[in-house]
């Protein structure tokens, strides 16, 4: 770990002398507020909408929907990561959300893909997407960092234990804030070491991958822990089975976009540089109030 620490705080110290801000692919994002990334899962088996967008037109037009109700980020996905789910061929992965990518990059809309494959993040961004999200944070497929580095794209790295067929075996601490910030940090500093640049760099506590609902509360409860790192973080909650156990028992998945806005407020109060949701409208309903209560407090 000391090794690697120490590679770590030399990279950023040389970027916080050299190249300043944003790296160029998404510095046109607005600056000052917590964005919006709107998800867009082009898959047949998804935990929150079981396939609504996986025809490529159904998807465009959802894409859109995102946009219009003020997404900043289009944050398109074909492989499931629901617990339990299996993976599937790369080629499908690719069949399902490069079309989708390459209609809502030509309508200048700001996309992000969510993938662990190198060869879908490389097509991905040549068809126009500006962000990889790897809930892997690049562990699943060595060439992630690869791939990012010959394209200059930033990496949103997500803690990650294993694919989703077992994570839940793996939700196992002794100091759940502690363990994630140790281990997330180091494997940012491990991408470090391989040549990505920090500041291509943002960071994602991977709420519900190997966390119970406790966990994921606990993280919450600390995200300035994360923060800590000096990276912008994506905080993603939306949706997910511990934001369920907040509503009404058997009640429909939309029931719990009302709380995932709370807690995409409260991150964004905690300094959050993105929330990944679902429902954008709520959520910007949401951000507008915590924008104007820290006015307020200026």
């Amino acid at each position: 770990m000391s090794e690697v620490g120490a590679a770590f705080s030399r990279r950023r110290r040389e970027a916080a002398g050299g190249e300043s801000g944003p790296p160029a692919r998404y510095a046109a994002l607005p600056a000052g507020r917590t964005l919006i990334m709107g998800i867009l899962n082009v898959t047949s088996d998804s935990f929150s909408d079981g396939g609504r967008w996986l025809r490529s037109e159904a998807a465009v037009a959802h894409g859109l929907e995102l946009a219009g109700a003020g997404a900043d980020i289009i944050d398109i996905g074909g492989e499931s990561t629901r617990p339990g789910a299996e993976r599937i061929a790369v080629a499908e992965e690719q069949a399902r959300v490069l079309p989708v990518i390459r209609s809502l990059a030509e309508r200048g809309l700001a996309i992000s893909v969510d993938t662990m494959n190198a060869s879908t993040a490389r097509l991905a961004l040549e068809a126009g997407a500006i962000i990889v999200n790897d809930v892997s944070g690049g562990l699943a497929d060595p060439g992630m960092a690869d791939a990012v580095i010959e394209a200059g794209a930033p990496l949103v790295v997500s803690h990650w234990r294993g694919h989703s067929v077992d994570m839940n075996s793996r939700a196992t601490y002794t100091d759940v804030v502690g363990e994630v910030v140790g281990e997330l940090e180091y494997r940012v500093a491990e991408l470090i070491v391989q040549g990505v640049s920090p500041t291509n760099l943002i960071v994602d506590p991977g709420l519900g991958f190997a966390k119970n609902a406790e966990h994921n509360w606990k993280i919450l409860g600390h995200l300035d822990r994360i923060s800590a790192f000096g990276l912008p973080v994506v905080v993603g909650a939306s949706r997910k089975g511990f934001i369920g156990e907040l509503v009404e028992k058997g009640a429909p998945m939309d029931a719990r976009d009302f709380p995932s806005a709370v807690v995409s407020a409260l991150a964004a109060a905690a300094g959050a540089w993105a929330v990944r949701v679902h429902d954008v409208a709520m959520t910007r309903s949401a951000l507008s109030v915590s924008e104007a209560w820290k006015r307020g407090a200026e």
